[in-house]
């Protein structure tokens, strides 16, 4: 059973910086790369948004409008972790952020080319607050 495990988020000032993780378990060694890990968030009274992933069979990456510029998406392959890198972080970045996995065997169209699509994905981690105030 796959399994997603978001590191803790915490409370910030605006301009501050904040790097989550989030680790894989439950793949085996060659199935690991079939799986497409992003992040989403969910800000109070709004739906979730995808806001970035990267695709494990070229390294490509993205990044939504709202984050582009000031949040990266890297992995370390040999952890089963991907990070996410997220500077200057703003008020309406306030959100419970989630990591997902998408098994890329099933057929559904392009991974993590200009979009990310909640109902796409196959597991999920457990969520972490990150709230950005003064």
């Amino acid at each position: 059973q796959v399994q997603l495990v978001e590191s803790r988020g915490g409370l910030v000032q605006p301009g501050w910086s904040l790097r989550l993780s989030c680790e894989a378990s439950g793949f085996s060694l060659d199935t690991y790369d079939y799986y497409g890990i992003g992040w989403f968030r969910q800000a109070p009274g709004k739906e979730r948004e995808g806001i970035s992933c990267i695709n494990p069979f070229d390294d490509s990456s993205y990044l939504s409008s709202s984050v582009k510029g000031r949040f990266t998406i890297f992995r370390d392959k040999a952890k089963n972790t991907v990070w996410l890198q997220m500077n200057s972080l703003k008020p309406e970045d306030t959100a419970v952020y989630y990591c997902a996995a998408r098994d890329l065997r099933i057929p559904r169209g392009s991974y993590c080319k200009g979009q990310l699509y909640v109902a796409e994905q196959d597991f999920w981690g457990q969520g972490t607050q990150v709230t950005v105030s003064s």
